[in-house]
């Protein structure tokens, strides 16, 4: 028995996609749209190991669904045998706590939550518009970011605010990468060979987006990211935590409006704004050639991420795994190794050898003493949402 699923993941000027067989978790095809909007975009078409390539103008997202389907069609797999389709929605506010059939109502309120996230939604929205018209006769489900930190504590979610500006527009901790965390979580327990809810862990999900989590005995307590995604950890071009005040300090004394802090802070800022690069390749090249810049963006790097994995096990009580997880976790030991030896006081051992192994399997880096486990686990975001879906449609 075959169960294809297709997952969407649309962000503003592209589209990432899988076909998954949900039954044996095959990827059947892949593919990425890129530079919607331009005059030239590009899609990658991947189906039985072989890449089908094309370029042209991508006006809009429908276009670009328009196009895919048309690959689809070309070299396969059959979009008629797909049984429904998954969308990566990032922000699901109070209101989606869970994986959510896909309505024109349920629409309507996502669109309300635009504001929430206004990088991130509209363009979900789109894409889900243009696949509902390409796809009409299977169900579409909405896989939320926020979803796995809806278990947060209020002690945790809850800004020191005004209460009322702060129920009014909804503004509290939500969280993100939370299909990331949860993937990873449950296959830190598979990898331990113990219950998920027998213990405390904390995950780096540390991609060009990064973010952590406090998980006790299965359940998020608390996560890096907030309101939005900007909080929290350094990232590639993200700021993570600055002084609130710095956008009113920016407004009165360089002269900019919110619109030019907002874009500083999420696009000039982390790695790209301390050191220029956002490459972890690229910024250990300018360490290793003695930049000053990337040596103290590294520091910056490391310092925030500790000071969020002590904290995390101050609120936890202890832990007794802590993961590494996407693309500079899994790919990058250097910053593993200064992480783990500067926890050393708090439990951590590292197994040099171990930290150094290149593998794209789940893996142990601590030495078997080690009071804590410490484990490098690759994430996959489409799975969980090919399983998030396929539950959703049972």
């Amino acid at each position: 028995m075959s169960t294809p699923i297709l997952l969407l993941n649309a962000g503003s000027s592209s589209i990432k996609y899988q076909v998954i067989d949900a039954d044996d978790e095959a990827v059947i095809a892949s593919g990425i749209v890129q530079r919607i909007g331009d005059e030239y975009g590009t899609i990658d078409h991947t189906v039985a190991g072989t890449t089908h390539f094309m370029e042209r103008g991508f006006p809009n997202h429908s276009r670009a669904l328009t196009v895919m389907v048309q690959l689809f069609n070309e070299h396969g797999p059959a979009l008629s045998d797909v049984v429904a389709v998954g969308h990566r929605t990032v922000h699901g506010g109070a209101a989606f706590n869970s994986t959510t059939l896909i309505t024109d109502e349920m629409l309507e309120h996502l669109r309300e939550l635009s504001p929430l996230a206004p990088l991130h939604n509209p363009p979900a929205i789109a894409g889900i518009e243009a696949a509902r018209r390409a796809l009409p006769d299977v169900p579409h489900v909405a896989i939320f970011d926020t979803a796995f930190f809806s278990s947060l504590p209020a002690e945790a979610y809850t800004y020191a605010l005004d209460g009322t500006v702060a129920k009014t527009h909804g503004i509290r901790k939500y969280g993100f990468h939370g299909t990331s965390h949860s993937f990873v979580s449950r296959k830190v327990a598979e990898f331990l060979g113990r219950p998920y809810e027998s213990f405390n862990q904390i995950v780096c999900h540390l991609g060009n987006g990064a973010s952590i989590s406090a998980i006790r005995n299965g359940v998020a307590v608390d996560t890096s990211m907030g309101l939005t995604p900007l909080a929290g950890l350094v990232m590639g071009t993200r700021s993570g935590d600055v002084d609130p005040g710095l956008h009113a300090f920016l407004s009165r004394q360089g002269g900019m409006s919110i619109d030019d802090i907002d874009n500083l802070l999420n696009k000039k800022s982390g790695m790209l704004g301390l050191c220029g690069a956002t490459d972890f390749r690229d910024i250990n090249d300018l360490v290793a050639e003695g930049n000053a810049d990337a040596a103290l963006a590294v520091d910056v790097y490391v310092h925030r991420l500790l000071s969020y994995i002590g904290s995390y096990v101050a609120v936890l009580g202890g832990i007794d795994a802590l993961t590494f997880t996407a693309g500079v976790g899994e790919n990058n030991p250097s910053i593993r190794k200064a992480i783990v030896n500067r926890l050393a006081g708090l439990g951590f051992v590292l197994d040099d050898a171990a930290n150094d192994v290149r593998s794209k399997e789940p893996r142990r880096i601590s030495t078997a003493d080690s009071p804590v486990a410490v484990l490098v686990v690759p994430t996959n975001e489409e799975l969980a949402m090919a399983r998030e879906t396929k539950a959703a449609i049972s």
